[in-house]
């Protein structure tokens, strides 16, 4: 993510005056940022934003597997070049005061990202997953979906129809998802 200034100068606010963001008053810029972010999402879009284009990462993430899992997916899209948005790495630990502002802190990285890269696995694709990609086909991602598992869920489908549709590509391993973000990296540009 970018820097941000301790300071705001008139140089950079044609608005304001000159704040003074240390001293006994001071307060957090970066919570300051990710609330306006939060809250409207159109503010500064990622395109807008120096870096790497930014990534999504979706996927069951409840018992140490499948965080083993999700971990070695988000470095393999790291080791790709892009910026990555991981849930439960990018979210304060949930508690019961505090489910809504995880929910929209998920939603703005939707919103924030331009590819949702999504681990299918089991027997079932985890209910939180299936909302992130409903929400992504909605709002336009390119959507991924990585498929290891070897149990077969249906005769003609590998994951469920409404989620099998709403990908742009579905991939079997980590070297066809190296291989999928490099093909988006290199139509983009």
């Amino acid at each position: 993510s970018p820097a941000i200034p301790n300071s705001v100068t008139s140089a950079e606010s044609s608005v304001s005056p000159p704040i003074d963001l240390t001293g006994d008053r001071q307060i957090s810029v970066t919570r300051i940022v990710e609330t306006v972010m939060a809250r409207s999402p159109t503010v500064w879009p990622m395109s807008s934003i120096a870096g790497p284009p930014l990534v999504y990462v979706a996927g069951p993430l409840f018992d140490d597997g499948e965080r083993w899992w999700i971990e070695r997916v988000e470095q393999t899209i790291a080791m790709s070049g892009f910026a990555t948005f991981l849930p439960h790495r990018d979210n304060p630990v949930k508690t019961v005061d505090n489910v809504k502002e995880i929910f929209a802190n998920d939603k703005n990285g939707i919103d924030r990202c331009e590819i949702v890269v999504a681990s299918l696995n089991g027997v079932t694709t985890d209910d939180g997953t299936a909302w992130e990609l409903g929400y992504a086909f909605a709002t336009n991602k390119h959507i991924v979906g990585l498929h290891t598992d070897w149990r077969r869920r249906f005769d003609n489908e590998v994951v469920n129809l409404m989620i099998e549709c709403s990908l742009n590509e579905m991939v079997h391993s980590l070297d066809e998802l190296t291989a999928s973000l490099a093909a988006w990296q290199a139509f983009r540009s």
